[in-house]
């Protein structure tokens, strides 16, 4: 176990990086070398410190820091830059050096103020509460009258992070297992009954589950009697093949048992793990029993990589992350993606259907007697992901037996780049819920192509699974807006939606789908006005285990169920309302307290702000202060604005309210809210809307208007003195990184420093549209460069923190995007940092890399919020009064917000910050 420090500097002319030198063997130590400009003494200290050290560098074995220092210096000629330091990275949290790991590495830390050592932790009250168990997930019975509770693990070590990892055709692949990477699981499952008065009765745990299981891919038999699970054994990780099994769990008695056991079946779950057919029966994808070794990557490869457009063709895509690259990524994405079915009974007894393919999704009909089969294939794409690959719909019979073919479409390159394009031929194919056995599907009148004109430009058909030959699927609804979803009712009742997102208009349409002439408009909005929301159709399930339109019969007809968040002026109300499809009509049969929507965390102070910007648009923000604090007794606090704009056709929705008073706060690993615990002033979301009314491009204002949101959330906080002037931070994640830097660049007077996480900060670099923007770069190029801050790198004084995961596949913000932006800023002098952070992602999940992350941010508040008024002493809340006379900062602990998960994707985050996020998503996430 090392646990020494050594400084490394001057190193010239070595290339400005991170590298990471790890030991080959199973060790918990990892060593770091950082970037920096200076380098005031010589390569001496890295040879006197490693007389019997052993470490693993590419395929050699180093012997000694001094082989180290040797096989660097012999670097010196490659140029580009210098090291600063090598560092000792903390242990893996429960390794055997755990404790004395972190007991070293604070005794070389020497202060808070020293840079490069290592993975560090936050101030104890942060870490507790990131520290505290994940509630469980839940999921309910097909009968509602059980609710398993699925118990998450805490945050993952980073060791599970940097298991090996295959980027291909825009997927992360753990070839160890055959799945996904950093899937989600969970640690135990135990079901609870729901008692008639509402309450749980105690819960019995799944037994017989092998210890230290990773549990997947939950869920319960259509009669609600068996649950099935995927489960990855640790032990078993070293077999050459994957070690996912497929395990029952019998409810009664909550005894667990292995169905199919490695290594005679392991599952395959890159896209499609298992299905139920009926209450006894799994279509199960497993991998191929004739599967070899994977291939190897040639030493010369067959040919140069080659791109050609000689037929001219016009194809503009977005910047897609982890694409295949050559003919080895295709063989090695075939061998990983192709998988075998097999039906599996209870009971045990398999049969292999079909041939060997890429399946993307098997789905059963609601009766159990066709199988509605995906897949792709060959000739793939080194521009695309997956899912433009060809692609074959097929129909087989419950044994397998194929039944007919419904679609055979090419490969997709040639998708215009305008929002509401889509792929041409059928789409979104599907069972409907009401029927045993019949499928609907909608088609493009417009070529895919949102910029023509045309009306319809989608319809939506329908046709029972035994078509005949020579017979004509039924046209349900003609659309003039593009499809966005369907519910089935009954054969005489159906809700349609249909969107578009230039105007961010919704349409709701109830049909008749055996007499489509019969067609009504129900509801007819912007997605934007959220007060106009009139709800969602509540469901339930049929006998085929199905879920339909809920309607409730009464005296004066039949009538739908509708819940909604209700939004209002003063907040989110909840309600349940009977909704009359003939009239119109609304009775409000339920509504939420407006005092008591959720309980409130214990002690913090929350409130909705309200304000104006400069041209009249109204503004919100939830302000939260620490425990006990008063402004009038306290005075001002250090204060962290958090935001991340977006973008409106209108200023009236622009400034409705979004969100309650009473919501109960969700605290994650990373959210901002952790530094209440620090004393600090958090402004959450306060609303930053880039207007773009009737013709307007939002985007061309972008810079005036997110400035006139900056400063209208500064002088309210001001006003109320609950904040001071240079002692006012602002940050975000993703586009609100990207935001950040334009604050710094076109706002310095309003922040003391700025933290910018994931973003991407030259638009140049996502030529072919970003978040809402579908324009491209020679379409808008004063807009793509007014937008970004990598231009404006030279009027950035005010200090800046750029963290970034290494392995970011969101598409746009890939890691260089901080990368050029951190060069740029050093070579104008500015006072900067970045902080790559080894084996992440767009969001971070590794305990070492999340506790770094905090102690960075905590730093960087502290040094430049907090002492930028010559305050050291960071106040905390811990010291403030408490009005029920005791502290109880355990409330701050995580409480199940979006932010919670320790598996949260770009959507969660999404989700988290845009309320809207399923109607006006748009195609790039960043």
């Amino acid at each position: 176990m090392v646990s020494t420090i050594a400084s490394l500097s001057c190193i010239s002319s070595l290339p400005r990086c991170s590298l990471l030198l790890r030991p080959r063997s199973l060790c918990n130590n990892f060593f770091v070398f950082h970037a920096s400009s200076s380098s005031p003494s010589p390569f001496s200290a890295v040879s006197t410190l490693g007389r019997s050290l052993s470490f693993g560098f590419g395929c050699q074995r180093l012997r000694s820091f001094g082989a180290i220092g040797r096989r660097l210096d012999r670097n010196r000629m490659t140029g580009g830059g210098r090291f600063h330091a090598l560092a000792c990275l903390a242990p893996v949290e429960g390794s055997a050096d755990a404790a004395l790991g972190a007991e070293n590495s604070t005794k070389m830390a020497g202060g808070e103020d020293d840079e490069f050592l290592g993975y560090r932790l936050p101030p104890k009250e942060i870490k507790e509460i990131v520290d505290a168990p994940p509630i469980p997930a839940l999921s309910l019975s097909p009968k509602r009258d059980k609710i398993l509770f699925l118990h998450r693990p805490s945050l993952p070590p980073l060791s599970e992070l940097a298991r090996q990892e295959l980027k291909l055709a825009g997927l992360r692949i753990d070839p160890e297992c055959n799945t996904l990477s950093r899937m989600s699981s969970y640690t135990g499952i135990s079901i609870h009954t729901l008692l008639e008065e509402g309450t749980l009765r105690e819960g019995k745990s799944i037994m017989g589950l092998p210890d230290d299981a990773k549990i997947s891919s939950v869920s319960w038999s259509p009669d609600g009697r068996y649950l099935a699970f995927s489960i990855c054994e640790p032990e078993k990780c070293d077999l050459p093949r994957s070690t996912l099994g497929l395990w029952i769990a019998d409810v009664e008695n909550g005894q667990a048992r292995e169905l199919l056991a490695p290594p005679k079946f392991s599952l395959n779950k890159i896209f499609n793990s298992y299905s139920w057919i009926d209450d006894s029966t799994l279509v199960v994808s497993v991998i191929p029993s004739a599967r070899g070794l994977p291939p190897k990557k040639p030493v010369i490869p067959f040919s140069p990589k080659i791109l050609s457009n000689e037929h001219q063709q016009v194809q503009q895509n977005a910047t897609y992350q982890d694409l295949l690259k050559n003919m080895h990524d295709e063989d090695l994405f075939d061998y990983y993606a192709t998988a075998q079915l097999l039906l599996v009974t209870l009971d045990g007894e398999t049969k292999v259907i079909g041939p060997p393919a890429i399946y993307t999704s098997v789905d059963p009909s609601p009766d159990g007697r066709f199988l509605l089969v995906s897949s792709i294939h060959r000739p793939y794409s080194y521009i695309l992901p997956w899912n433009r690959f060809p692609k074959k719909v097929h129909l087989w019979k419950r044994t397998g037996e194929f039944y007919k073919e419904l679609c055979s479409l090419p490969l997709a390159e040639n998708i215009p780049i305008a929002f509401n394009s889509c792929r041409k031929g059928p789409r979104s194919i599907n069972w409907r819920a009401d029927k045993p056995s019949s499928l609907y599907w909608v088609e493009a009148q417009d070529e895919g192509d949102a910029r023509v004109n045309v009306s319809p430009r989608d319809i939506i058909y329908t046709a029972p699974a035994e078509l005949q030959a020579g017979e004509e699927p039924n046209v349900v609804h003609k659309l003039d807006l593009r499809y966005g979803g369907v519910l089935w009712g009954t054969e005489a009742l159906a809700l349609v939606y249909e969107s578009w997102y230039k105007t961010r208009r919704i349409r709701t349409w109830r049909i008749s789908p055996e007499n489509p002439e019969e067609v009504q408009i129900l509801f007819d909005r912007s997605t934007e006005d959220v007060y106009s929301d009139p709800g969602s159709p509540m469901l339930r399930r049929t006998s085929l285990g199905t879920y339909v339109l809920a309607q409730i019969k009464l005296s004066n007809g039949k009538k739908l169920l509708l819940n909604g968040k209700g939004a209002t002026p003063e907040g989110y109300v909840p309600f349940l309302d009977l909704f009359d499809i003939n009239t119109g009509e609304t009775e409000r049969i339920w509504q939420s307290d407006k005092e008591k929507y959720y309980e409130k965390l214990a002690h913090i102070q929350k409130e909705i702000l309200r304000y104006t910007r400069s041209d009249e648009v109204q503004l919100t923000a939830t302000l939260y202060l620490p425990p006990g604090y008063e402004p009038k007794r306290d005075g001002p606090l250090p204060t962290l604005i958090w935001a991340y704009p977006r973008e409106f056709k209108n200023k009236d929705n622009a400034g409705q309210m979004r969100g309650s008073p009473n919501q109960f706060p969700g605290i994650g690993s990373t959210s901002p809210l952790l530094w209440l615990a620090r004393g600090f002033a958090i402004l959450e979301g306060p609303t930053m809307p880039i207007i773009g009314e009737g013709e307007a491009e939002a985007n061309d204002r972008y810079v005036e208007q997110l400035v006139a949101s900056a400063e209208a959330a500064v002088n309210e906080i001001m006003r109320r003195g609950v904040s001071r002037e240079n002692q006012i931070a602002v940050g975000g994640h993703s586009y609100g990184a990207f935001m950040t830097a334009n604050l710094l660049a076109h706002a310095p007077h309003l922040f003391c420093c700025g933290i910018a996480r994931a973003g991407a900060y030259n638009r140049t670099l996502t030529p072919f549209g970003f978040q809402s923007e579908d324009r491209t770069f020679w379409d808008a190029p004063k807009t793509y460069m007014d937008m970004s801050p990598f231009v404006v790198a030279n009027k950035i004084k005010k200090p800046l923190l750029l963290i970034h995961g290494e392995e970011d596949n969101n598409s746009g913000t890939f890691t260089m995007q901080s990368e050029r932006f951190y060069d740029a800023l050093k070579g104008h002098g500015a006072l900067t940092r970045l902080v790559l952070l080894p084996y992440e992602s767009h969001g971070y999940v590794g305990r070492e890399s999340v506790m770094h992350t905090l102690w960075e941010m905590d730093r960087w508040l502290k040094k430049f919020c907090v002492s930028s008024v010559g305050n050291n002493k960071l106040p905390n809340a811990e010291e403030m009064s408490n009005p029920n006379g005791q502290q109880d900062l355990s409330s701050l602990a995580m409480t199940g917000g979006k932010d919670s998960f320790h598996d949260s994707t770009l959507e969660d985050y999404k989700e988290l910050c845009q309320e809207d996020f399923l109607s006006t998503c748009p195609r790039s996430l960043l």
